[in-house]
Order: C-alpha cells, then structure tokens, then sequence
C-alpha cells in the first residue's frame, strides 16, 4: 500500500496563535469601554498571552487542569482563549448567566482550579464562590475593590499582577491534537447543564469553517463584532478563528445594548458581525428609529441561537446589510449550517432558503428519523429528529452523561425537522415544544415566525397548553410595539391566509417581555408553568 508522505504536523490552537500573531501581527483587538475604546495588536497580544501562561503556570496551572473564565467579551478573555489551552491546560468559560447553583455545579464537576472574573461581575461570583471547593485561586481582572471576592475564603490576585514581570516568550508543549482544549456546558433547561469537550483537532478543522467561503467568509479584511458572548457555545468559534484569518476584533465587553452595538459599528467600521435575534432586534430599533446612522461597512450579520423571523432578515435588508441564519449547538462547536441561498436563486427565491437553518457545512452530515430510528428521505416534506455528525461535533457528554443522546455514531439533537432534496434543513420545533393537536403536528416556530410578521409584534412565543378538546392547543404570548392598540382577534385575522385554520391560536396573551434562557432563546417551560398557575391574562378568540 502507497503511503502519504506529507508532514504530520498536529492540528493545534498553538499553530493558530502563532500564525496569527505573526503574519498578522499588526491587525488590531478592540475592547469597547465606558468611554470609548482601547485596543492591542496581535503581535503584542501574543506576547501578553505568553505572560498569561507563565503567571498560571506560577500558580501551579499544569497539563490538563481546568481554569474558568467569568468574563464578558474582552481582550483579556481572548488572551485566557489562547493561554489556557496552548499550556495544554483546559479552558472552562463559565456562563454568567446561569443561576447560582448550576454556575456551582459547572464549576465543581470540571473541578476548575483557577478562575478568571472580570471584576463587574465580581458581585455576582462572590455569592456562589465559598461553595466552589475545586478553585483555589481567583485573578481579578479590571478595577475596583477585590475585597468582596477575598471575603469567599479565595487567594485572589489582580490579572497585571498576574503578568507583571512574567517573561514575554513562553515554549509551548507539544500537544496532542486530540486532547481537550476548552469544554462548556450546555444551558440546563432540564436537569443539570452537560459537560462538551472540544480537543484541539475539532476546534482547528471548526476555525477553518468558520472562515470558508460557504461558512462565515471571515478573512483579512474583516472587522468582527462577536455580540455572542464568549461563554455560549465557545463564542460561535470567532475568537479563534479571527487571528486565524487575520481578521481585527471589536469586543463589545459588557455593552450589549442596541444603540452601543450601532455605535461600535459605526465608528469602528465593522463588517460582519453575529449574535442571538434579541440583540439585533433592539439594534434594528435604534436604527429604525434614526435611518442616518451608517452601517455601510457591515456586509454580513449571522444570527442563531433560536429561530430568525422573517420580519428580522427583511428589516435589516432594507438598510442594506445581509442576514443569514446559521444553527448549531454547544454539541457542534457550534457551526453545523448556515442558510446561505443558492447560487441560481433569485432574490425572492432566496427567502426559501434564508428562511431555514441551512445546509450542513462540509464535513457536517445530518439526517432526520423517525420515532423509530428510520431514516427519512431528504424529500422536504418528512419530518422526524434532526441528526448530526462530524469532526467537530461532540461523540458523548462530561463524565459520559445521556449516553442515550448518541447513538451509532450520530448526535440525537433534540430538533424537529425535514430535509430538503438540495440539504438545506428547516426545523419546526424542539422536540419537547412540539404541539400535538387532534393527532396532528403544529410548528411552534413557523407560527412564531408569522405572528412576528406582523408590524407591531416586537416578539412571540407558542407553547402548547392542555386543551379539553384537542388534548393541546398553541397559546402565543405576544410582545407589542410601544403604544400599540393590536388585539388579539387582530393578530388571529393576520395569520388566516398564512397557516392552515385549525393552526390558530385561540389563546393570546400579552407580555412585557418573552422568559428567555441564559442563552437567548425562549424559556417555554417558563411560559406554560406561568400558563398552568394563572400568571397570565388570556384573551380567548375563535371564529
């Protein structure tokens, strides 16, 4: 048998950082402040990094320990990317919006040694700190008083103490490219968030996607906002995939509100950006409500972690700037497809295909199953579980949990959908959202999408509630604009040319605002438990 002889060069995040910092080493890391910006080139970036790996190293940071991250999108968190797991340590960003006891759980059951807190978020780990038995030491990174985190019982140390004097090279080891890199924790709707371990091989071939032409086209010439927080879902792969392509980062630290969003655009002339609906929904407010503000440079905005309307997409389409919608997990790394249209569609046909979750991207395979474990044809028209494999999506849960979420080498998703002939995947629900009236399926999601059609619907969420009848039927809980008179019979006529009659919601209320996740997406379990103890005052219309 004739064998290769190319190199056997391993697939690390250590070749990333230093070509990065070396053929790019002049492009620029942004971090948005109180009053402005400050900024760094990856040429002296890398060397912080390499002072970053000495000062854990000094606090006994060894091969293979977990160090936590709880931290906003910053500079400093984008050093802990790279310092952490170059050392062959692990990195642990711990989400910062999870409650009290499962940031304990997290932290406890990857048995973190170290954790970094960015000091506006002191408060906030403090009250869980003295029961996180696995950390010894906390670095305090920012100003103020590191008195509330010394009360915990920690060592705690300031991050430019950190680094002061620490030397300005570090000799990385030689890693196998299959060893851990980073691990974070699924959001814990049901039961405790889940361990996903992704090694240095998965997250170098997921950069490499990331920045391909049919992935987030991320290159030398970009500017990349991430308003996904670094916590979820690894940061959708930006952060390392930017030095990577070259590409300068503006890292929005703690300022997530639309009109600070707009600014960063503006004024520092980013050209592709991604984040959850919430965040470019109030973005597209601000905008809306003063058109003069320029976001010419932005060619691209990705936008996940729950469904894209349709009124989304077409509202930024109109000030010039592409959404697509890309879906993924913490499972996938989390890219697994982008809703990027075909080259032969038009314009209008393009909506066809912006309007799902996408095809895979390469190295990606899925499928959808029945409740048996049958395979459905790709006919866009049947519908079972969404199923996935790959390089960079996850082969088993931390400490092997849900062994029963992976079977035969596929991901049990916990998706609803049907695959088109040409691969591109539409999802109608989760599995444990699915509405199932009369024996038959209603999409909670195609029905959100619609009613968020509407032009003075802000957001909605369905969730089926118990019906007499029927056994279930969709309730929308509606987000109104300002000062809007919409009724719910109204919203119920909107919809009659859209979906099937016996999709119509006969029980609408009206919210301030939709429970979300940690992560942005509705909390639905939330809404029905509102539903079940009369929390909220339906309106009930019928024809």
């Amino acid at each position: 048998m004739l064998y290769s002889t190319m190199q056997d060069v391993p697939l690390t995040l250590t070749s990333i950082l230093r070509y990065g910092t070396e053929i790019h080493g002049d492009r620029v890391v942004i971090t948005a402040t109180d009053d402005g910006f400050r900024q760094i080139d990856y040429r002296e970036f890398g060397t912080r990094v390499a002072q970053l790996a000495h000062g854990l190293h000094r606090l006994g940071v060894r091969a293979g320990d977990r160090v936590g991250t709880f931290m906003w999108n910053t500079q400093e968190h984008l050093e802990a990317y790279f310092a952490i797991p170059c050392m062959a340590a692990v990195l642990h960003p711990l989400n910062i919006r999870l409650s009290d006891e499962q940031i304990e759980f997290i932290a406890h059951d990857a048995e973190d040694c170290v954790v970094i807190v960015d000091m506006s978020l002191a408060e906030q780990l403090a009250a869980v700190l003295p029961r996180m038995e696995t950390i010894r030491t906390v670095v305090a990174v920012g100003e103020g008083d590191i008195g509330v985190l010394e009360s915990a019982g920690k060592d705690v140390l300031r991050y430019g103490q950190l680094l002061a004097d620490q030397p300005r090279a570090y000799e990385w080891p030689d890693i196998d490219e299959r060893s851990a890199a980073a691990m974070c924790y699924t959001s814990g709707t049901t039961g405790h968030p889940k361990g996903v371990v992704y090694g240095h091989r998965s997250t170098y071939l997921h950069s490499m996607a990331v920045c391909s032409t049919n992935g987030m086209t991320l290159a030398e010439t970009d500017r990349v906002l991430p308003a996904v927080p670094m916590f979820h879902a690894n940061g959708w792969g930006l952060a390392i995939a930017a030095p990577l392509a070259g590409a300068e980062l503006v890292l929005p630290n703690r300022f997530l509100q639309g009109d600070r969003l707009l600014e960063m655009i503006e004024s520092r002339r980013v050209t592709l950006a991604a984040g959850v609906p919430t965040i470019w929904n109030d973005m597209l407010r601000c905008l809306q409500a003063d058109p003069s503000r320029d976001v010419n440079s932005l060619r691209l905005i990705l936008c996940g972690g729950s469904a894209v309307p349709e009124s989304l997409m077409r509202g930024y389409d109109k000030f010039g700037v592409s959404m697509f919608q890309l879906w993924g997990m913490t499972e996938t790394s989390p890219l697994a497809s982008l809703a990027r249209p075909p080259v032969d569609a038009t314009a209008d046909e393009s909506w066809t295909w912006r309007l799902t979750a996408g095809r895979p991207m390469f190295g990606v395979e899925m499928r959808v199953i029945d409740d048996h474990g049958n395979v459905l044809p790709n006919d866009g028209r049947s519908i079972g579980e969404l199923e996935v494999r790959g390089p960079w999506v996850t082969g088993s849960y931390y400490r092997d949990r849900d062994a029963e979420k992976f079977a035969d080498g596929w991901l049990r998703t916990g998706d609803v959908g049907k695959i088109d002939s040409r691969g591109y995947v539409t999802l109608t629900d989760r599995a444990k959202d699915v509405i199932k009236s009369g024996g038959e399926w209603i999409s909670s999601v195609e029905l959100e999408n619609h009613i968020m059609g509407h032009p003075e619907v802000l957001e909605a969420a369905v969730v089926g509630v118990p019906d007499d009848r029927w056994q279930e039927r969709p309730l929308a809980a509606v987000v109104l604009r300002e000062d809007s008179t919409t009724t719910a019979p109204q919203l119920r006529d909107y919809l009659r040319d859209k979906v099937v009659r016996w999709w119509l919601p006969e029980r609408w209320t009206f919210v301030d605002e939709v429970p979300r996740t940690s992560v942005g997406k509705f909390d639905k379990k939330v809404i029905r438990s509102r539903y079940a103890d009369d929390a909220y005052d339906v309106v009930e219309c019928t024809d």
